[in-house]
């Protein structure tokens, strides 16, 4: 079964350190219940500062909107996440400082538990087959807009912009109400 969400009607929870928000897609809980197999999210990046530390989690952050953001960590990192719909994944135990490059940052956000879990984030402009026992998370990127069509004759909703689905493992794997010319992104969750 797979779960839609619209970007703009997921709760929001501000940071600790009040340099952004996150709006949580979902998470698929560990059997330690403080503990995470992965999660997927949407974070607004609005000032400069230091990214939470997460040690044992691998991230793969996509941007989604906005100028961009660039990464730099202590280990040597140093990373412009500039263009729409590019992924980039670190160390969640990375010691990584933002510097945000214009306003309106957002990014996709997918973590993973290391040796558990792994994810791959690909940008795609046609249906995918998700492979059978694997997790994901889709992202609507652009999309057309809808034609008219006379009362009687609509077609299959389709997503859009900033809509999205994502599914569990063992879940029946969907296949995405993607509009033709639509462009999105999808995050393979798969375990180890």
């Amino acid at each position: 079964m797979s779960n839609l969400f619209d970007v703009e009607s997921l709760p929001v929870g501000r940071w600790r350190n009040g340099g952004g928000d996150t709006r949580e897609i979902a998470t698929q809980a560990a059997a330690d219940p403080a503990d995470f197999d992965w999660r997927a999210s949407i974070a607004t990046i609005s000032a400069d500062g230091p990214f939470s530390a997460f040690p044992g989690v691998d991230r793969t952050i996509t941007l989604l909107a906005g100028g961009g953001v660039r990464l730099v960590g202590d280990d040597g990192l140093d990373n412009r996440l500039d263009r729409t719909g590019e992924p980039f994944a670190f160390s969640g135990e990375s010691a990584v400082r933002a510097t945000v490059l214009g306003a309106g940052t957002r990014v996709l956000n997918i973590m993973t538990r290391r040796g558990r879990w792994a994810a791959r984030v690909h940008r795609i402009a046609a249906p995918v087959a998700a492979p059978a026992g694997h997790a994901g998370v889709l992202y609507v990127l652009s999309a057309p807009d809808a034609p008219d069509t006379p009362a009687g004759d609509a077609p299959a909703p389709t997503l859009r912009a900033g809509q999205g689905l994502w599914w569990a493992s063992g879940a029946a794997v969907p296949t995405a109400p993607l509009a033709t010319g639509a462009v999105a992104l999808w995050a393979d969750l798969r375990p180890l």
